[in-house]
């Protein structure tokens, strides 16, 4: 089953994929929020592109594990977005994942610019594979 991971932010919205078999995540996309909320042409290709089945929404908890501060606000929004899409969802913990994408990135090489709008979509993909490595079976 593929698996759309989506890192909902204030201004933008990191997408990553699974492969159809729903073992590897890779990053795909980042999206203005705006266009995601609003189904805008450019994510409805991303979603005729790559046919998810399920999607994952990042849920932003407390390093204590809680509902952060945006939980309720990011939890209406994917609502939405899943309604709109027909589709079935989820939430994965994204504690940390935008700090371990960053520290990925650098160990790659590159810049602060050059990490600049990819950040969201390499946080995405990461709180994606641990959810997949985390599952005990196939959804």
């Amino acid at each position: 089953m593929r698996v759309m991971a989506l890192d909902i932010g204030d201004v933008r919205v990191g997408i990553a994929i699974s492969d159809p078999d729903g073992r590897v995540a890779t990053p795909l996309c980042v999206l203005p929020t705006s266009e995601v909320m609003s189904s805008a042409a450019s994510f409805k290709r991303v979603l005729e592109d790559w046919e998810p089945e399920y999607l994952l929404f990042g849920a932003p908890l407390t390093l204590a594990g809680q509902n952060g501060k945006q939980a309720s606000h990011i939890k209406l929004m994917a609502e939405q977005i899943a309604d709109r899409c027909g589709l079935e969802y989820g939430f994965a913990d994204e504690r940390l994942s935008s700090s371990q994408a960053k520290k990925s990135m650098r160990e790659s090489g590159l810049s602060e610019k050059e990490m600049r709008g990819k950040v969201d979509m390499v946080a995405a993909s990461l709180f994606l594979q641990a959810w997949l490595d985390a599952r005990p079976e196939r959804i």
